[in-house]
């Protein structure tokens, strides 16, 4: 049944939606997002908005929601949102508190999707419903879409609405979604305290490839000339261990400069050796960087053989690879050689890097409101060593950002356990977020 006067509550409607099991585990399976995207739709109708849930029809519980908010001005750029509904697998056995049980307690919210991101999904809503319950309406039209299946490769969710269902963006010139502007404290070299937030403005590529090796299989008791496991076993011992040169992007370069201008550092990044040492000296600050500055080919899948006195004709292995802007020409060449003649490579997902400006007035609207609720705050562009929905919203031509804010929880908790054990987020953490994102979803 309907709420007559929905809460706006964000600590409420983040428990509701953990309480929503929305385990990605491969596509097709039985559990999605459609109950969970259900629940949003009859809130948003309760208020007065009119939402749009759309799902492939091979896998009507992969739901999608897209909500769009007329603003006050038709003149200017449309703004997203995107939130994903869907989360890692969890071990409740490992877990001190049930993951889905979205239980409050020591001044967290507790349960898988805490931060990843049924937060911004809680906070997204909470404007939502308050600006239909208020008949207030931001200055552009802003989208906001649910999105399912961001935790496997979008295909249900934002790869599939932006194949399928483009027009529902139109419009749109930017969009803000997962990881950045979460406002962290640090100390300066001299001891002094600083407060930062990194709003993401680029990811490395995402690249996924099938090696193969072929050769004549044969009795194990007699091994041959050839045999494709060993030549797939060298190739991949070739790739993981490869070391990819470094390859500073101007974001990088950015974040490197500004972080360490706000932690009291001189670096001097115009050689590898002083990029590595300013890595080195920014610590803890700048320990995600390190995972932009080149690329990474990380095999995680093998497969060869059945029957273990035969000398299978066919091995495969699928290698994961991260690509930093500007260098995806330079990778595949250098990956075909490293491989070698007798492994063929075959693309399975190309996704390539993307980037932002950050010279703009779209992140200094970011900035700024952050800043409206911590003054103090230092705010610094950052470049992601993974990947999020950004990737199939930027084909649209949208410049994509990571801004799921939140602030700073004063008894010194802090936001821990995504995609691993008991994920949680401080409620003043979550509630700081939220007046960010109210007051930047306003005033944009």
């Amino acid at each position: 049944m309907r709420s007559a006067k929905p809460s706006t509550d964000v600590v409420a409607l983040l428990q509701s939606l953990i309480r929503f099991d929305t385990t990605n585990q491969a596509p097709g399976e039985a559990v999605g997002e459609l109950e969970a995207a259900l629940w949003i739709e009859d809130l948003l109708l309760g208020v007065g908005l009119e939402p749009v849930l759309l799902a492939r029809d091979d896998s009507p519980h992969r739901a999608n929601l897209v909500v769009r908010v007329a603003g006050t001005d038709p003149s200017l750029d449309a703004l997203l949102l995107h939130a994903h509904l869907d989360v890692v697998p969890a071990e409740p056995e490992q877990w001190e508190i049930d993951p889905f049980a979205g239980e409050v307690s020591d001044g967290y919210v507790h349960g898988r999707g805490a931060m990843d991101m049924k937060d911004m999904a809680a906070m997204a809503l909470a404007v939502l419903l308050e600006w239909g319950a208020t008949g207030s309406r931001p200055r552009r039209d802003v989208v906001v879409a649910f999105v399912a299946d961001e935790e496997t490769d979008g295909r249900y969710g934002a790869r599939w609405l932006v194949e399928e269902h483009p027009e529902l963006f139109a419009g749109v010139r930017v969009a803000i979604g997962e990881s950045g502007a979460v406002v962290e404290e640090h100390a300066t070299v001299d001891g002094r305290p600083v407060r930062l937030a990194r709003v993401s403005a680029g990811e490395r590529g995402t690249m996924h490839v099938r090696l193969v090796a072929e050769d004549a299989s044969g009795h194990a008791s007699r091994p041959g000339h050839g045999n494709a496991v060993l030549t797939l076993v060298d190739a991949l011992h070739r790739l993981g261990h490869h070391e990819w040169p470094l390859h500073v992007s101007t974001l990088v370069r950015a974040q490197l400069e500004q972080s360490a201008a706000a932690m009291g550092l001189e670096v001097e990044l115009s050689t590898d050796v002083g990029v590595l040492a300013a890595i080195d000296a920014l610590g803890e600050v700048g320990d995600a960087v390190g995972y932009t500055i080149r690329a990474s080919t990380t095999p995680t899948v093998v497969d060869a053989g059945y029957k273990v006195n035969v000398i299978p004709g066919h091995a495969e292995a699928q290698v994961d690879i991260r690509c930093p802007v500007g260098f995806e020409d330079e990778l595949m060449t250098e990956l075909r050689r490293v491989v070698g003649e007798d492994v063929a490579v075959e693309p399975l997902v190309r996704e390539p890097p993307v980037d932002a400006p950050i010279d703009g007035p779209w992140f200094a609207a970011m900035a700024a409101a952050l800043r409206h609720v911590d003054p103090e705050v230092v705010v610094v562009p950052a470049c992601m060593g993974g990947g999020t929905d950004a990737k199939s919203f930027c084909r649209l031509g949208i410049d994509c950002y990571g801004f799921a804010p939140a602030t700073l929880d004063p008894d010194g908790r802090h936001r821990s356990g995504i995609h691993g054990v008991d994920e949680r987020v401080p409620v003043s953490s979550l509630e700081g977020g939220l007046e960010i994102l109210r007051y930047f979803l306003e005033t944009v």
